[in-house]
């Protein structure tokens, strides 16, 4: 009897266990680091073939102390190599695990294969060649409590590689965990009945059920195994083993009547799968079809199984459309598919929320580095009577949902204003209700959703379904399509990841305020290139800098600059950090078809250059960040600790009569009154005045104030509204 160890992925483990029983292996033990077993040669040959659920196979060689280098180079050391494999082939080493002594992969494989080339020498041998990518025969040492196990790589290349998938969809799914969700479905049980994948991707669930349901030995197509090279194997049982396999696979097919369908929207997709089945010869068995989910219908029988592995809303935009897919989905199900069992794989346990389906069972897998459910339900009377008896848990109904009647008030109140001002860019709703901790914002024919963080006394589960109650209701409240909802997650920014970047579509929209055409990136940034809490502001420097000159510092996209030369501003000013947003507002400026010298952009640290202007200018724009670190500035900024320093270099570019308007985001800034009045500066608070109609819900919104040169006969501060 051999000594074995049966890798796979999480939550695939006891499966794997019973598998192993069924074909041969004995003395299983399941551990977390994979499945051991014995077994004979032949029974080892066997596993490796019928295996579905194993990624791979190793035959155990030996074992030995391995406290330090030297202790893990004399127990390699004690293996005769030159019986395992000939000089003449290649090999390769992995190493897993660490100890104190040995802390690293690569420094474990190498004193190993430094112990196998000293044993080729000692024996007169040439030294056998490394190939780490393909190797001719692998072997893996694993440590494990300062003591290493050797083994042979006996099945090779990963097992859930079949070799049917000549390509596949955006998310593969492994074969081996496609075969552990098709047996926990219980479609096996009955393979009579229908097999439904609604969004089957590049098709692997399907193609791995009809194999099963064909009793169908996974490895007969595969050309290359990790014992070929291997000195001790036996090639005409591997030979008498295979011809079973094969001879039983060609049964099972003969034998083989199943109804499978396969649904995917994507063509391009579908076509995928089409192929990938005709390479597995598994084509003849599986009806695919070009359809959208949303529109499913029962065309397949009184009763089956619905067996899927969703988009789990990971990329940016996907979400919004599936939550309306999912909540959808529920519905089309209890009315349609009565007696049906349905299993979904996902990483997004919120999503099934949506379904608003009691589930029967749930199983843990990992899909990558994803932890993931698989949820099964039955769609049966039980399952109805439970939503007549509770209604508000079967389905989705506005009045039922307090984030859906707070936006829908709030849209009534603004319908007026949004009208005479006509404005298209505005906010819907600003966390009005705390356990709904997110903004609102419409552009024009878009809706972006941003997330807050959440306070840390509320679930991360309750955040996570009211976030998508949000994402549900929202469009349908404000009339927007879903592939036009983009959401995003708002954590506090600091420094130079105050404007981080979230994707990297580059797609931009043109909206319109009050005229002005700007640019605005909905998808690439947490901010979209224009602060709609500004938009007051923005008329009001725009109306003050009419016929003069205006300095914009900080000026982000341009926005406040491009206001005011549509408002006959003299000269404009326009001092940033970052080339991307003076290009930006470069661009802002071309949209409007304004040009010309008295435009100037300025790529400075706005700190560094008030300090070396010269130039004076009738009115000062000063929206700084909260807080920066940038690389590109000497050192860090606070608007609370640094504003007056700011404000007093700011003087230096004010023409004597000239008006300076600050303001900022920060969240109980208090303006230090005593030392701007000693700077002989007067000071007239405007948040009340710069506040739009679509921010009086929230007075944190940003802060600002109107300050001018005291005259010499008035020199008392002055407090108050414009």
């Amino acid at each position: 009897m051999h000594q074995f160890l049966a890798l796979t992925s999480p939550g695939i483990e006891v499966l794997l266990a019973e598998e192993l029983k069924s074909l041969g292996g004995e003395q299983v033990v399941q551990k977390p680091e994979g499945v051991y077993f014995s077994a004979s040669l032949t029974d080892g040959y066997r596993i490796c073939l019928w295996t579905r659920l194993a990624t791979r196979v190793m035959l155990k060689l030996a074992e030995g102390e391995a406290k330090n280098k030297d202790e893990l180079f004399l127990s390699a050391s004690q293996i005769c190599w030159s019986e395992l494999f000939s000089e003449e082939s290649t090999f390769a080493i992995d190493f897993v695990g660490k100890s104190q002594e040995i802390r690293n992969s690569q420094f474990g494989g190498l004193t190993v294969k430094d112990a196998i080339v000293d044993h080729f020498r000692e024996q007169g041998l040439e030294r056998p060649s490394v190939d780490k990518n393909m190797p001719d025969i692998r072997f893996q040492a694993r440590l494990l409590k300062q003591r290493v196990t050797f083994y042979l790589d006996f099945s090779g290349r990963g097992l859930f590689q079949r070799g049917y998938r000549a390509s596949t969809g955006a998310a593969p799914l492994k074969e081996n965990l496609a075969a552990a969700m098709v047996l926990r479905s219980g479609w096996l049980n009955d393979t009579t009945k229908p097999l439904l994948d609604p969004m089957c991707g590049s098709g692997t669930i399907l193609i791995e059920a009809v194999s099963m349901a064909a009793k169908e030995a996974p490895g007969i197509y595969r050309e290359r195994w990790g014992f070929d090279a291997w000195l001790q194997h036996e090639e005409d049982n591997w030979q008498q083993v295979l011809q079973q396999a094969i001879e039983a696979s060609d049964l099972g097919r003969e034998q083989l009547a199943v109804k499978v369908f396969g649904i995917e929207i994507d063509s391009r997709v579908l076509k995928t799968a089409q192929q990938n089945a005709r390479n597995s010869g598994l084509q003849a068995y599986i009806d695919f079809q070009c359809k959208d989910t949303n529109k499913l219908q029962n065309t397949f029988g009184k009763s089956g199984t619905i067996l899927f592995n969703p988009p789990y809303g990971e990329r940016i935009g996907e979400l919004p459309e599936l939550v309306e897919s999912f909540a959808l989905l529920g519905q089309k199900l209890k009315s349609q598919f009565l007696n049906w069992r349905v299993a979904i794989l996902t990483a997004n346990i919120e999503l099934l929320g949506m379904l608003k389906l009691a589930s029967l069972k749930r199983y843990k897998f990992k899909n990558g580095p994803l932890d993931c459910q698989l949820a099964l339900y039955d769609i049966n009377e039980k399952q109805l009577a439970k939503d007549a008896l509770n209604p508000q848990a079967a389905g989705f109904e506005q009045k039922d949902s307090a984030f859906a009647n707070r936006l829908k008030k709030n849209i009534k109140n603004l319908k007026g204003w949004l009208k005479s001002e006509q404005i298209e860019c505005y906010r819907a709703y600003d966390a009005d209700i705390p356990e709904y901790n997110v903004a609102v914002d419409v552009y024009g024919e878009y809706l972006v959703i941003q997330e807050y963080a959440a306070p840390t006394n509320i679930e991360p589960e309750k955040v996570a379904k009211r976030l998508q109650e949000v994402i549900y209701w929202a469009p349908k409240v404000l009339n927007v399509p879903t592939d036009r909802v983009v959401l995003k997650t708002r954590a506090k920014q600091k420094g130079s990841n105050q404007y981080q970047k979230v994707d990297k579509s580059k797609q931009s929209i043109v909206v319109t305020e009050y005229g002005a055409k700007l640019k605005v990136n909905l998808w690439d940034y947490l901010d979209t290139g224009l602060f709609l809490d500004h938009r007051k502001t923005r008329q009001i420097v725009a109306k003050k800098a009419k016929g003069k000159s205006l300095l914009n510092l900080f000026a982000y996209t341009g926005s406040v600059s491009l206001q005011a030369a549509l408002h006959g501003a003299d000269a404009i000013t326009t001092v940033d950090m970052s080339n991307t947003y003076l290009n930006w507002a470069q661009d802002n400026f071309a949209l409007n078809n304004l040009s010309g010298h008295k435009y100037q952009f300025i790529q400075a640290d706005c700190l560094q250059w008030l300090k070396a202007n010269r130039q004076e200018f009738d009115l000062v724009f000063i929206d700084p960040p909260t807080f920066s670190n940038s690389k590109r500035m000497g050192e860090s900024f606070d608007v609370q600790r640094d504003h007056v320093s700011l404000i007093s270099d700011a003087l230096h570019s004010l023409a004597p009569d000239g008006e300076l308007i600050f303001t900022n985001n920060k969240r109980n800034f208090k303006m230090d009154f005593d030392a701007v009045d000693a700077l002989g500066l007067k000071v007239q608070a405007m948040s009340d005045i710069t506040r739009d109609k679509d921010f009086q819900r929230n007075k944190h919104i940003h802060n600002s104030w109107l300050l001018t040169r005291k005259a010499k006969d008035n020199p008392d501060r002055e407090t108050g509204n414009l």
